[in-house]
């Protein structure tokens, strides 16, 4: 799998939109660490959670 991410891009949730805009802070591997306006930071599993770039 190959994730359309880097460290800085921003991104949200569709699944969890109250969390409001992250910023990407890391990616290792599979797991995503964002930073979400309103939900502070959170380690995504990008093989259980899609997250969508904020364009």
């Amino acid at each position: 799998m190959i994730l359309d991410f880097e460290p800085g891009d921003k991104v949200y949730n569709p699944s969890n939109k109250d969390w409001g805009i992250g910023q990407v802070q890391s990616i290792i591997k599979e797991k995503i660490t964002v930073n979400f306006e309103n939900a502070g930071k959170k380690v995504i599993n990008s093989k259980n959670i899609e997250l969508k770039k904020v364009v």
